[in-house]
């Protein structure tokens, strides 16, 4: 069902590294955002304490599979093993369940992957605009082009997607440089923050 309400979902990829984690929860609770976050079972394990310190923010987090593949080159039962285990691993390091939020790594799916992650009970999430700050500053990318393309894509129901991890070659985090002009930005246009299942439902 469309989105009719002036609302948008800000997600938050977890894998790689947490080394915007921190700037992210913190700007998200002084702004009273609302956020939700996709975790690895690889990221829950390598960063506990920054898995718990998203939850304990009471940020609701999804499933994001074990250790980021691409899922059409998966058998049903590979995916049944990515899906439980990371649900399983973030439950154990978190206290958070998982269910029914699922994002594909790198958004690759096709209808088999996609039949099989609805089987276990997931809805999977896309999105509606990707912010390219994962691609860093190197890349030529900065937090104004980020916010200027958040704010181009803005409608109701849109679903903003960043990452959490610092880029590999540059060590930049612009999604979390980036965050505190956006919210502000979007605020401005008349738009409020709501979890992945206010739009859901």
């Amino acid at each position: 069902m469309p989105v009719t309400k002036r609302v948008v979902a800000l997600t938050f990829d977890a894998g790689a590294n947490a080394n915007g984690v921190s700037s992210i929860i913190s700007t998200l609770e002084s702004q009273h955002a609302a956020g939700t976050f996709f975790l690895t079972g690889d990221f829950a394990t390598k960063f506990p304490a920054s898995a718990r310190a998203i939850v304990s923010g009471g940020f609701r987090v999804g499933d994001h599979s074990i250790n980021h593949p691409r899922f059409p080159t998966l058998t049903n039962a590979q995916i049944d093993a990515q899906i439980r285990a990371s649900a399983a691993t973030i439950y154990t390091t978190t206290g958070a369940h998982v269910v029914p939020l699922f994002r594909f790594p790198y958004g690759a799916t096709d209808y088999r992957s996609l039949a099989e992650v609805n089987r276990l009970g997931y809805v999977a999430i896309g999105w509606t605009v990707d912010t390219l700050g994962w691609k860093g500053s190197s890349s030529g990318i900065t937090a104004n082009s980020i916010v200027a393309r958040v704010m181009a894509s803005l409608r109701p129901g849109e679903i903003v997607l960043m990452h959490v991890g610092a880029n590999p070659t540059d060590g930049s985090t612009l999604d979390a440089s980036a965050l505190p002009a956006m919210i502000n930005a979007i605020r401005a246009a008349g738009y409020g923050f709501v979890t992945l299942d206010a739009i859901l439902r």
